[in-house]
C-alpha cells in the first residue's frame, strides 16, 4: 500500500492537519506527518505542540527522486503555516514531483494558494478560504466547502475538513469506506 503525506510548517491550522490524520488511520490508510521546518517538533497556529513523524530534509529526496511516490501529498492551512509551507524549497520540489507524475495533491483553507502561485490549478475547479480566491491563477473558484477536479482536491477551511477527510478517503480508497468511517463517527 503506498502513504500518503501531510506537511506541516509552524503555524499550520491544527484541526484540518490532525482530523485528515485521525480519519485516515481509522480508514487503514498510511499516512505520515512531515515537518518543513528542520525539526520534527512543528507549533501549530494556537499553540498546540505536535511531533512529525518525519523531518522533510530526511525525505525530500527520496520523493524527488521518485524512490518515494506518495499516493497523496496533503498541505493543511493556517497562517502563518501556509505563508511557511510556500517558502520551503524541499516542499516546493516535492509539489512539483507530484504534479509531473499527476499524483495526488489536496490543500485546504489558504494552502490552495501554494498550489494556484505555481498554475497548478490553471483551467480547474477549485476551492480556498474566502480572500485567497486571487492566488487561485486561472483557476475556477467553487465557494464549495470540497472541491474535486482531477487529482487535485481543495476545501475552503476547517469547516470543511471532516468532508475534505473524508472525500480524500473516498478518493484514494473507495466510497465505501469514507462512508463507513463517517458512520463510525457519526458524521451526518
Amino acid at each position: 500500500m503506498k502513504e500518503v503525506l501531510l506537511f506541516l510548517a509552524e503555524g499550520f491550522e491544527e484541526c484540518e492537519a490532525l482530523i485528515v490524520v485521525d480519519l485516515f488511520r481509522r480508514a487503514d490508510i498510511d499516512i505520515r506527518t512531515v515537518s518543513v521546518t528542520g525539526d520534527k517538533e512543528v507549533v501549530s497556529a494556537h499553540n498546540v505542540r505536535i511531533t512529525a513523524d518525519e523531518s522533510i530534509e530526511d525525505i525530500w529526496e527520496d520523493v524527488w527522486q521518485g524512490i518515494v511516490e506518495p499516493e497523496m501529498i496533503i498541505l493543511p492551512g493556517g497562517m502563518p503555516g501556509t505563508e511557511y509551507l510556500d517558502r520551503s524549497r524541499y516542499l516546493k520540489r516535492i509539489i512539483e514531483r507530484q504534479a509531473s507524475r499527476n499524483g495526488k495533491i489536496a490543500a485546504i483553507c489558504a494552502a490552495p494558494s501554494i498550489l494556484g502561485r505555481r498554475g497548478l490549478l490553471a483551467g480547474r475547479r477549485a476551492t480556498c478560504y474566502p480572500g485567497f480566491e486571487n492566488f487561485l491563477s486561472d483557476a475556477e473558484y467553487t465557494a464549495d466547502p470540497v472541491t474535486v477536479d482531477g487529482n487535485y482536491i481543495t476545501a475552503n477551511g476547517l469547516g470543511a475538513a471532516v468532508d475534505f477527510a473524508l472525500t480524500l478517503i473516498g478518493e484514494l480508497r473507495d466510497k465505501e469506506v469514507a462512508d463507513g468511517v463517517a458512520q463510525a463517527i457519526l458524521h451526518r
